[in-house]
């Protein structure tokens, strides 16, 4: 067992985002775990609003003082909202992953990503 926070309802990617799909929107930010080995946040660069990504490409970065980190589409999808209070203070994502997201996607037709874990499947991920 991680010593990181993994909620139950959402799903998660290999390369450390979380999502809540609701419908056909998903809120994407990183997990706990990403934002304990970033450190601490400086900087987020967020898409515009209308972008469309598809699955895995990148769509945000963030910088620490240790490392700058591309944020990946969990699903390929349409930029309905970003969080713009990032912009001003990205060290929230340090102090709560999980209500810091970074965008809200319109989820393109389809069968989403079948490659997103559930809690169980992601905290075996970072155990290893």
């Amino acid at each position: 067992m991680t010593g990181f926070s993994v909620p139950s309802n959402l799903l998660y990617a290999s390369t450390h985002e979380w999502c809540d799909r609701q419908d056909d929107v998903v809120t994407v930010g990183i997990t706990d775990y990403a934002q304990d080995q970033l450190s601490d946040v400086v900087f987020v660069e967020l898409p515009e609003v209308g972008e469309d990504f598809e699955a895995g490409q990148t769509m945000a970065t963030v910088e620490s003082v240790k490392a700058a980190a591309d944020i990946y589409a969990p699903m390929a999808g349409r930029v309905a909202e970003v969080n713009g209070t990032l912009l001003d203070s990205p060290e929230e994502i340090n102090s709560d992953p999980y209500g810091s997201w970074f965008l809200r996607l319109e989820v393109a037709p389809g069968p989403g990503n079948p490659d997103l874990l559930d809690a169980a499947g992601y905290r075996k991920l970072t155990e290893t």
